[in-house]
């Protein structure tokens, strides 16, 4: 931990720093410059010789490095957003950072000056986006230069100081063949996934919180063919698609008069006027459900989304609740016909207690009896189970297929090797 006499040097330094050059006023990507970086490590070194004798050559250094790291980066979240092993960064408060590494919680020994030194960090962060935090506008989405997903809450709705977390994601993005050596899935699940993407299955993607749905969503979106016109939708962009033709649409909160709001449902009737090939939105939590529902029944196949809830069977009545929410008076045998009509495959995540994330159904959604949605598993992970595991149904959606794709499908399966689960 940090002694008291580093605390109050590192303090002093700063604020000498903010006299010296207002560097608050610069904006956050000019900051990343080499030059910069080298001229404040100039004016810290000399500060930190006038005032504070320190033998230590390494302390010294480590005090100069969080000193420029604050002044001009992100303070003592800088190297953690550098670490590569670390998914998440929570801070509640100055004196209390967590991080989430390899799927457990871990507390740093690391920490900010004051609050005050936060919220510098806070408005860094947000600045450069449009968006403001303050007494007015408490709460706020962002997202840092290399696409990690932010959320801050500060005074007076929370009490123990300016709290962020940060979804980290990798400069990279996890492919499938990455996922199959993590046994996220199996090898011949994903041939399957890819199969069903290249032919325009409709997919709904289900799971919790932090169970790896984003991860997915950008994996099998990767496989639609590049001559297609894709576009996203999103709340923070986090999506990297490698194809060419991408339009990226992100939503916008109002501003501090309570106008100017952009939502996700706005932007799907938007990206329909768009002549989009296939749409990918990336978490449905409201009205817009309706709307992705609608396009994928009008002629846009192949679309895909996300969504909260605890099983297969459980997404669907999420997504009945969120039709709902559209602000239409439609009955459920409507919106369940809707729902039939347009999504072919849900594929649940789900995130284990040791922390790794597996997909554990790929589940058809077969039509609609007497009222209730009918389902059946295409691949299942059951408990002991060491990956997803084919049932040997073939998908209903495969009489539908030219007789070279079925063929090619059946190939994929190679059905017949049991009747069931």
């Amino acid at each position: 931990m940090q002694t008291e006499h580093l605390l109050q040097t590192k303090a002093f330094v700063l604020k000498s720093l903010f006299d010296l050059m207002d560097l608050r006023r610069v904006d956050y990507k000019e900051l990343q410059g080499t030059k910069l970086r080298q001229k404040v490590h100039t004016i810290v070194h000399e500060q930190i010789e006038k005032i504070a004798k320190i033998e230590c050559m390494q302390i010294k250094e480590m005090l100069i490095t969080e000193i420029v790291d604050e002044a001009i980066g992100l303070g003592p979240i800088e190297p953690l957003i550098r670490d590569p092993s670390i998914n998440e960064i929570m801070v509640n408060g100055p004196t209390q950072i967590f991080v989430e590494r390899n799927g457990r919680l871990e507390r740093t020994n690391t920490c900010f000056t004051n609050e005050g030194s936060l919220h510098n960090i806070l408005g860094r962060i947000v600045a450069p986006l449009g968006r403001r935090i303050d007494e007015a506008s408490p709460m706020v989405d962002a997202r840092l230069p290399d696409g990690s997903r932010v959320n801050a809450i500060i005074r007076p709705l929370v009490l123990n100081g300016p709290t962020i977390t940060i979804r980290k994601f990798s400069a990279i993005p996890l492919s499938i063949t990455r996922l199959i050596e993590l046994k996220t899935l199996s090898q011949k699940a994903a041939v399957f996934l890819k199969f069903s993407v290249i032919h325009r299955r409709n997919i709904l993607i289900a799971g919790g919180t932090s169970s790896g749905k984003t991860t997915l969503l950008n994996s099998l979106s990767s496989f639609t063919p590049s001559v297609e016109r894709i576009i996203t939708i999103e709340d923070s962009a986090e999506l990297r698609l490698p194809q060419s033709h991408v339009v990226s649409l992100e939503s916008r909160p109002p501003n501090i008069e309570g106008k100017g709001e952009i939502t996700i449902r706005d932007l799907v009737r938007n990206a329909l006027r768009m002549r989009p090939d296939r749409i990918v939105v990336g978490e449905c939590r409201g009205g817009e459900a309706l709307d992705m529902l609608q396009a994928m029944n009008t002629g846009h196949d192949g679309s895909l989304t996300t969504i909260h809830a605890n099983s297969p069977r459980d997404a669907l009545l999420r997504l009945e609740t969120l039709v709902l929410m559209a602000g239409l008076d439609l009955p459920i045998r409507a919106i369940r016909e809707q729902i039939v009509s347009a999504i072919q495959l849900i594929v649940f995540a789900s995130r284990l207690v040791g922390g790794s994330r597996v997909l554990t159904h790929i589940t058809e959604v077969c039509g609609l009896e007497e009222g209730t949605i009918v389902t059946q598993d295409l691949f299942l992970k059951q408990q002991d189970d060491v990956e997803l595991q084919f049932c040997g149904r073939l998908p209903k959606f495969a009489d539908h297929l030219a007789q070279e794709h079925k063929q090619q499908l059946l190939g994929i399966l190679n059905t017949g090797i049991q009747k069931t689960c």
